[in-house]
């Protein structure tokens, strides 16, 4: 029987969720805490690649098992995981279902705190020279990406891929005053490697005036690296939704 899971991580302490060697990964937790409620070895496949810090509040793997899961499943496996993991929900799904490969849309928040806290070190990216963001240049940013179908200029180097194409489907801005921070939504079919981080270096050295939006454009025109390239920290960013077909 094949299972999807459902799961939020702090990922603050991990190399991301792919295993890594001699380094804490979130699949491996997730996998040993699976391996010693069911009592046999139990693989994990996620729904994608999370990078070193990055955090999911919202995340799906799939497992499978020949044993039937005990009605204290959530309760038993919850209390066999670190604290900075939890399993949300477990259902059966069709034998051939696939985390990764069967999503069709992904989302992504980044978060950046407008004033120091103390309590969001850990989840959002602090940027105390904020007053001189122009919040406008940001989304101006945004609003060129659902334009383009290819992004090469917002992937890491030597990715080594085949397409840098993506579906968009939504990037903006929300500021949040009340709370003092600003949130940036993507949503696409797919991503590449670093390129929320990207998006958000560019936005905000747009905020400064440190780069024009046409230089973005031209990039993006071009398929070429963006001069003055930021890849903000990771801290800020989350994996908040992940779909499927019905």
């Amino acid at each position: 029987m094949r299972y999807f899971l459902t799961l939020a991580y702090k990922g603050t302490h991990y190399n991301g969720w792919q295993i890594q060697p001699g380094a804490p990964s979130v699949q491996v937790a997730v996998e040993k805490a699976l391996t010693a409620l069911l009592r046999h070895p139990v693989a994990v496949v996620g729904c994608g690649r999370t990078d070193t810090g990055v955090h999911a509040s919202y995340y799906v793997a799939h497992f499978d098992t020949e044993h039937d899961l005990p009605p204290t499943f959530l309760y038993s496996v919850n209390g066999l995981l670190p604290y900075d993991i939890a399993i949300h929900s477990v259902r059966p799904v069709a034998a051939d279902a696939h985390a990764r490969f069967d999503a069709y849309e992904r989302s992504y928040a980044y978060y950046i705190a407008l004033r120091k806290d103390p309590f969001a070190t850990e989840t959002a990216w602090f940027l105390p020279q904020n007053s001189r963001l122009d919040l406008d240049k940001m989304q101006e940013v945004a609003d060129l990406l659902p334009q383009y179908s290819a992004f090469f200029p917002f992937c890491k180097t030597h990715s080594g891929l085949d397409t840098y194409n993506c579906q968009l489907l939504q990037a903006r801005w929300e500021h949040q005053p009340a709370a003092h921070r600003l949130i940036f939504h993507i949503s696409a079919n797919r991503f590449l490697r670093g390129m929320v981080r990207l998006i958000v270096g560019a936005s905000v050295n747009a905020g400064f005036g440190k780069i024009t939006v046409e230089s973005v454009k031209t990039a993006l025109d071009k398929q070429q690296i963006l001069q003055k390239s930021l890849s903000v920290p990771p801290e800020g960013l989350f994996l908040t939704a992940v779909k499927y077909p019905a």
